[in-house]
């Protein structure tokens, strides 16, 4: 009998060597997306190099003033043109690969890979708010999903190259391999077993060693934070986690509003909106620069040593807030990941000088209210608290401060779900489904059936029916195994290749369905 690849023949005379090859897969999946994640790490370097040389000769000059926003008019074009070729490649790209992990999204690798990467360096070039680790993300899942196809894996595999490559290329561009491993497996993946984990965790690092061989060993920016916070001081944590907390949920808010406001915009195509925060960053380039860019130069003047006046502050606080929703909000290809942690490091800075100069609280521990508001922001917005956890004890160089760090980020994370705001990855990728024909309200009060077939060393071969854990509202009324057909029944018992057919009834059918894959899916573990 012909074997063929994939079928339950070959992974049964497979499986002892999964495993070894999954390692392996992660390795190359590793050194594939870190390649691709530091080329558009040194295109955006360049364009923010580009950004500071010209704020610094154009602000005096007519004539370069009128060259610089037309400048920006053909940047708008040219972006809008590589987002009419490939939608796809709007926003932060993190949606797009969670909307492919679960199945709902087929993105074209071959198509994603180059307007993206065109399409971001343009965006950063004309100074747009907009981080660089979504579309990294989105580029590494996708060098991820190239080398799937190429290679004819199955579809399990290639959902775990989509992992992979989305964790080596977060921690090419932050140089924080832990963060790229607990950001693909807590948000990304949802799936934390021990073969997943050491597959991602070998992309992550590979992707890592070599944007610490090109950049260094630092990462993306760095806080010295010397003194721990003391044990007497934790109060004022806790109403920072507060205030983070309410601050996350007025930019995932107004995140949404500006998307909605974009839409509104008459005679405007979709593909140009970006035209309107491209004119913004040409007033901004003459009035207030430091606020252009992902947001390296705010970060830089928290870290120097002259410091800034509360009022300082809190204008650049506001005016980044507004531009970076503007300049996401278009559609322009590039994240949110960057310019939040910047947003919630001015937060910090802002709290911890009002505690020092009301509060009596020492100066010395003002790093340490910056770096604790920037995961309590984080975790807020995207609610994944671990991430945010390991990402800024990266940061820091230390682990010394996991204490604060966690009970602000939780703090932060109630917070954020007492006021029922989704997590802002969650929202956008409601609102990419629906764009793209999934609409959800569309399921509410009618019958949905769905197919999912058993594989090999999944958490219901070989169990009954009444014995396993099922998804909430979702009702197994057919198993299809070869040419016959089962009624289901409490003692059924089933087996690899049978397919089952699932009645939902719930406006959430995407996600329940994903649920019913996910038991249906082979264990790497």
């Amino acid at each position: 009998m012909k074997k063929e690849k994939g079928s339950t023949r070959h992974i049964l005379e497979s499986e002892g060597n999964f495993k070894y090859v999954l390692i392996m897969e992660g390795l190359a999946c590793g050194l594939l997306a870190g390649l691709i994640a530091i080329i558009y790490r040194l295109l955006l370097g360049y364009a923010e190099q580009f950004i500071a040389f010209m704020a610094s000769v154009i602000w005096d000059n007519l004539l370069y003033i009128i060259g610089w926003f037309l400048f920006l008019l053909v940047l708008g074009v040219l972006i809008g043109w590589c987002l009419k070729q490939e939608p796809l490649i709007s926003g932060s790209g993190i949606p797009q690969v969670e909307g492919e992990i679960i199945s709902f999204l087929d993105q074209k690798w071959y198509k994603i890979l180059p307007y993206k990467i065109v399409a971001g360096t343009l965006c950063a070039f004309g100074g747009l708010s907009l981080g660089r680790e979504g579309p990294s993300i989105q580029l590494g899942a996708m060098g991820g999903k190239g080398m799937s196809r190429i290679f004819h894996r199955v579809k399990m595999e290639e959902k775990l190259l989509l992992t992979c490559g989305a964790a080596a290329g977060l921690s090419a561009a932050f140089n924080a391999p832990l963060a790229g491993v607990m950001f693909a497996l807590e948000e990304v993946h949802k799936n934390f077993s021990v073969s997943v984990l050491v597959s991602v965790m070998c992309a992550s690092v590979t992707g890592d060693f070599l944007s610490q061989y090109v950049f260094g060993l630092e990462p993306a920016f760095h806080f010295v934070v010397t003194e721990t916070l003391p044990l007497g001081y934790y109060g004022s944590i806790l109403l920072l986690g507060i205030i983070c907390g309410l601050c996350g949920v007025l930019y995932n808010k107004m995140t949404l509003k500006f998307q909605d406001w974009y839409e509104k915009v008459p005679r405007l195509k979709a593909h140009y909106r970006v035209l309107i925060p491209l004119m913004i960053a040409g007033v901004l380039m003459l009035i207030l620069p430091e606020v252009l860019g992902s947001g390296h130069t705010m970060i830089e003047m928290l870290s120097g040593k002259e410091p800034l006046l509360l009022k300082t502050l809190i204008l650049l606080l506001v005016v980044k807030f507004i531009f970076s929703l503007a300049s996401f909000g278009s559609g322009a290809p590039g994240g949110i990941f960057f310019p939040l942690l910047v947003l919630g490091s001015f937060v910090g800075a802002i709290y911890g000088l009002i505690a020092i100069q009301y509060f009596q609280i020492p100066e010395m521990y003002l790093a340490n209210f910056i770096i604790m508001a920037m995961a309590a922001f984080f975790a807020a917005i995207v609610r994944a608290p671990i991430t945010g956890i390991i990402l800024i004890a990266e940061m820091s160089g230390t682990l010394t401060h996991l204490l604060p760090l966690a009970l602000v980020s939780l703090c932060a994370y109630l917070t954020a779900n007492i006021l029922n705001c989704d997590p802002i990855y969650e929202s956008l990728l409601h609102k990419l489904l629906w764009k793209n024909g999934v609409n959800l309200d569309a399921f509410q009060g009618k019958k949905h059936i769905v197919e999912a077939a058993i594989e090999i060393g999944s958490e219901v071969c070989e169990k009954k029916v009444s014995d396993i854990a099922w998804p909430g509202k979702c009702l197994i009324i057919s198993i299809h195994r070869g040419n016959a057909e089962i009624i289901p029944k409490g003692d059924t018992v089933l087996f690899t290749g049978d397919t089952l057919m699932a009645l939902i009834n719930d406006e959430d059918a995407p996600y329940v369905q994903h649920a019913l894959e996910k038991l249906c899916t082979r264990k790497l573990s």
